[in-house]
């Protein structure tokens, strides 16, 4: 038997990078896996990789609307949740004197708001021991130059992620958060190979991670391998944050 057999998962931003391979990990541990996404070809695409084992349901977590179907859609299926990753994430990157009312707008709506309120309005569904997992960054404890809003949004996870712990105790729910490092995803391979090479060489492992790497690392905490764990915190980023 897998680690999560006849468990039920949510995965928000599921399309592409770590979501999509923390839900394919997740189907092939034995779990059902609702995938969201807010561009449908890719969703339907991820949805096929990751076989039988998923429900894909379009929609934008920055969208109260939206949200409140997909928790429907779960609620239909009988079967509560088990872990809920809340992955989906975004950001336009710009330094303190570009930085627009729309970038901070949009940045703050999907990954702090979205990461909010996907958070609470699965929490009816949380069957007993379930884990949520949240994604942080390790751009939330350095000062990369016109990564501030991004990383502003990403140390707000953090801090909810110790707040949520202390509150959902009582009823046996985990909260943990991953750190991923810069990782080989669709959400930075547009930024150019000069680019990413400068950034891999800042790694002390001299490499950009690979979705797979952070997605084994949600495994662990989906899991009843983690469950003596919550408002912790697992840095996965080659050593960026470490040495």
């Amino acid at each position: 038997m897998g680690q999560l057999e006849n468990k039920t998962a949510l995965v928000t931003g599921a399309s592409a990078g770590i979501g999509l391979a923390a839900a394919c990990r997740f189907a092939a541990e034995g779990a059902h896996v609702f995938i969201t996404g807010r561009r449908k070809p890719e969703l339907d695409a991820a949805a096929a990789e990751i076989g039988s084992g998923a429900t894909a349901v379009q929609g934008d977590v920055a969208n109260l609307d939206d949200l409140d179907h997909l928790v429907e859609l779960i609620d239909e299926r009988g079967n509560g949740l088990d872990v809920v990753f809340a992955n989906a994430g975004s950001g336009t990157f710009a330094v303190l004197g570009d930085i627009t009312l729309d970038q901070l707008n949009d940045t703050v709506a999907t990954n702090l708001r979205g990461t909010v309120f996907t958070v609470q309005k699965t929490l009816p569904l949380l069957n007993d021991g379930a884990s949520i997992v949240l994604a942080g960054s390790s751009s939330a404890t350095n000062g990369t130059p016109g990564f501030g809003i991004y990383a502003a949004t990403k140390a707000s996870i953090r801090s909810l992620g110790r707040t949520w712990a202390a509150e959902l105790a009582s009823r046996g729910l985990r909260v943990n958060t991953i750190i991923p490092g810069p990782t080989d995803t669709p959400g930075i391979s547009g930024l150019g190979p000069e680019l990413l090479a400068a950034i891999a060489s800042n790694v002390p492992l001299g490499r950009l991670g690979a979705p797979d790497e952070i997605a084994s690392a949600v495994l662990f905490l989906a899991s009843p391998q983690s469950s003596f764990m919550t408002g912790s915190e697992i840095f996965i980023d080659g050593g960026v944050e470490q040495i």
